[in-house]
């Protein structure tokens, strides 16, 4: 009998100690948890003072490139003018590329576009004579319904300064040279509608006015694929039923800031002296294939572009899409002298 009370002392002595050392294992456990910091939300993380400067950085710097959103109105003298997309800075996308890259300046700025409210298609239909005026963009209009021998010098000319121009064609010209329609949609041009038969709008029936403009649409749409929204009246004459009409047709009524006036056959420093004088950001330029605009296009581009200006079809210059940064600078991203 002596032996067993021995076995279970010995037994409750293995327990005992048993016990005890799980005791500290768990005592131990819990002063590690209350030494351990609980896990830290976004908001409660403590950046390096590097961290923290440049944070404040980026955040004085989207301050400062911020630009609103501009409406699209109706102006009593200028018809409908489109409006712009705002600038905003992604600051979390623009810390975390600085931090990647080491550096903080242009190249690693990450923006957006905020759209304006109000844009065209919330405005009822009225002409548009130009662009936003706070969009550092000129459109070329070149009317075309004769004037063919002149076509091929100004579409070099286009090509060699890189420049993208909107065409708008008369329908029974284009009937005629689909061929030479389709070299300049190939160059990149934008095409669109001029009429079929180049007459005086605000004079027609309702009838006719649809006719002369479906006309012509269908011969984009099926003889060159174009799924066109712009419409120039033929001399520029219109009322209020010819812009319903061409809504109803999809296509917004087109006129233009500065006129060449091309046709009366001016010299080319008369034409150079209009585009000095007149032309800003916003302004759509009417033009013909005629010798005076053959052969002062050149210039009148390099003049264009020497006012800081980009140049691009109708449909860029309404849009309200921002110019990207590196059509207006070829500068290197400039530093925002972040150590």
């Amino acid at each position: 009998m002596k032996w067993r009370r021995l076995l279970v002392l010995s037994g409750c002595l293995v327990i005992t100690y048993y016990l005890l050392g799980q005791s500290k294992e768990m005592d131990a456990y819990i002063m590690s948890l209350k030494s351990e910091p609980a896990q830290a939300t976004f908001s409660q993380i403590v950046y390096s003072p590097h961290d923290e400067e440049l944070r404040k950085q980026i955040h004085l710097e989207a301050e400062k490139r911020r630009q609103a959103p501009i409406d699209a109105k109706s102006d009593r003298v200028w018809g409908l003018i489109p409006g712009y997309n705002g600038l905003e800075i992604d600051e979390e996308k623009t810390y975390k590329l600085a931090i990647k890259e080491g550096k903080l300046d242009d190249s690693t700025i990450v923006s957006y576009e905020v759209p304006p409210a109000v844009g065209l298609d919330e405005l009822k239909p009225r002409e548009i004579y130009k662009g936003n005026p706070n969009k550092p963009m000129v459109a070329l209009m070149i009317n075309v319904a004769w004037g063919d021998e002149y076509l091929p010098i100004m579409l070099d000319v286009l090509k060699r300064e890189d420049v993208r121009a909107t065409f708008f064609f008369d329908g029974t010209w284009l009937k005629k040279h689909l061929e030479i329609a389709k070299q300049i949609q190939a160059a990149g041009h934008e095409l669109a509608n001029h009429a079929y038969t180049h007459k005086d709008m605000d004079k027609l029936s309702r009838y006719n006015a649809i006719q002369e403009m479906s006309k012509t649409q269908e011969l984009l749409s099926t003889g060159l694929g174009v799924n066109n929204t712009l419409f120039a009246p033929p001399s520029g004459a219109f009322n209020q039923d010819t812009v319903n009409q061409a809504a109803e047709l999809g296509m917004r009524t087109i006129l233009w800031t500065v006129d060449t006036i091309d046709w009366k056959n001016p010299s080319k420093e008369q034409i150079l002296n209009k585009i000095r004088a007149k032309v800003t950001a916003g302004s759509m330029i009417l033009m013909h294939p005629t010798e005076s605009s053959s052969g002062s296009l050149e210039s009148m581009i390099q003049i264009i572009k020497g006012k800081g200006l980009v140049l691009d079809t109708v449909s860029e210059l309404l849009s309200p899409k921002r110019v990207p940064e590196q059509k207006l600078s070829n500068k290197t991203p400039s530093s925002l002298n972040v150590h």
